[in-house]
């Protein structure tokens, strides 16, 4: 049985994980928000720059030279904002998937003791019932550790096919400048 103390020890914990979450949430929207000013920053300053070079153009062709010059570094800077918009998505959930796991494992810890308690008490006869729950338990534990591997290889995945994307895509900007330069 829980004591009032348990229980308030166990809220203070919950308390401070959720700060803690809630925190590690706000430094990622804060890493999102520098990221995007610095964006709209250099892009203004860009766009000055382009505007410049646009009224300076003294025929269609010098127009066409200086629009294919622009099209690859465009590109490249939507790839680079896009990896840097996942790293800062990815480094925020790996933060908060840590502070998750661990409080898991802290509860399975909690509820394997309990079970252990319930065991040492249980009265004579009851072994098959004892035996069943710890058999449930670790099948339990067995399909969340399944479930974290599954979750894990598909973040993997998803990785490797948004890094080939972005590669390609600057490839891709990299000859359609080649192709309009000539």
């Amino acid at each position: 049985m829980l004591t009032t103390e348990q229980l308030m020890t166990a809220h203070k914990v919950n308390v401070e994980t959720l700060f803690g979450l809630t925190s590690k949430a706000f430094e990622g929207m804060e890493q999102l928000v520098a990221l995007n000013l610095q964006v709209a920053k250099a892009g203004m300053a860009e766009a000055a720059d382009h505007t410049r070079a646009a009224l300076s153009v003294k025929d269609a062709q010098e127009l066409m030279a200086l629009q294919a010059s622009l099209l690859q570094p465009a590109a490249e800077k939507a790839a680079a904002y896009s990896r840097h918009l996942y790293d800062i998505a990815s480094g925020t959930s790996a933060e908060v998937n840590k502070i998750a796991e661990g409080k898991m494992a802290e509860a399975q810890k909690g509820f394997m003791a309990v079970v252990d308690s319930a065991v040492k008490n249980a009265p004579a006869g009851s072994e098959n019932a004892v035996a069943l729950v710890k058999s449930a338990v670790a099948a339990a534990n067995n399909a969340l550790e399944g479930v974290h591997k599954a979750a894990k290889q598909a973040q993997d995945v998803a990785e490797a096919n948004f890094q080939a994307i972005n590669t390609s895509a600057v490839k891709a900007s990299q000859a359609a400048t080649a192709k309009a330069r000539r």
